[in-house]
């Protein structure tokens, strides 16, 4: 490329630069491109770019974050179980710090006074229990209520309870909860003071008679409470023998213990 066109370019581009304030390609002094130029140098500040505000950090992620150390509760002491039986029954329904009332909103309470002739104990209520409010319900309480017969017996005559007023998940429960379940086990029995206990289910009777259900069969059982002794008998668990019926002799052998001295 050359000519008159070219040299007019060349002219063009050289005057444009010129206006831009760059008049040579190389300086006789070195600059310092990085260096800031002095706060009293007029030109420099007029010719100083704006910078634009920097942007407000955001804030950490709430786990980046520090947390103030939350302040320790005091560690709670035992529960003070009531001594008087009207007033032990009211805080089973509406105490706040009844063991074993924290797994379900609706507390299944007992049935029946204290000193009765015979107290039916469980360790918690059955899924149907639970639902339907109401101790050995259904298709278990009418085998309940056929085994009480074959020992001269209707749950009119029995304090009915479970141990915990609410059932647990899964039906078990370890811990401090077993531990405060067996206070309040002991607790129960000495107000309730009945004549004869039947325990009812494999659960109540490990921590009753710390023995498993098959070592209890055809035994009448001893319990120490408040510096005296009640007979107990063990049996399986009404909705248990629904599904394995060959249970019900086992049960039987021990249910006819009551009848002694009746």
């Amino acid at each position: 490329m050359g000519g008159p066109q070219s040299l007019a370019l060349a002219e063009s581009i050289t005057d444009w630069w010129s206006l831009a304030g760059v008049d040579a390609l190389v300086g006789e002094e070195p600059a310092g491109w990085l260096v800031l130029p002095p706060a009293n140098d007029a030109t420099a500040v007029r010719l100083r770019p704006t910078l634009a505000p920097e942007a407000e950090a955001a804030p950490l992620p709430a786990a980046l974050q520090r947390h103030e150390a939350p302040e320790v509760a005091a560690p709670k002491g035992p529960v003070v179980f009531p001594d008087d039986w009207d007033e032990f029954q009211r805080w089973l329904a509406t105490g706040d710090d009844v063991p074993g009332s924290q797994w379900d909103a609706r507390r299944v309470l007992p049935v029946g006074q204290a000193g009765m002739p015979l107290m039916l104990l469980t360790a918690w209520p059955e899924i149907d229990d639970q639902r339907d409010g109401t101790l050995f319900t259904g298709a278990a309480g009418q085998l309940l209520d056929a085994m009480l017969r074959a020992i001269g017996m209707t749950r009119d005559a029995c304090y009915m309870a479970s141990l915990a007023v609410t059932r647990p998940a899964g039906g078990r429960c370890d811990g401090a909860d077993a531990a405060e379940l067996d206070r309040l086990l002991w607790h129960h029995l000495k107000l309730a003071r009945p004549e004869r206990l039947l325990l009812i289910g494999s659960d109540i009777v490990r921590m009753a008679a710390a023995a498993g259900l098959p070592e209890t069969r055809g035994k009448l059982l001893d319990i120490n409470q408040d510096g005296g002794k009640v007979e107990a008998v063990a049996v399986a668990h009404p909705a248990m023998l629904l599904a394995r019926p060959a249970q019900k002799a086992a049960v039987w052998d021990s249910l006819k213990l009551l009848n002694r001295g009746r």
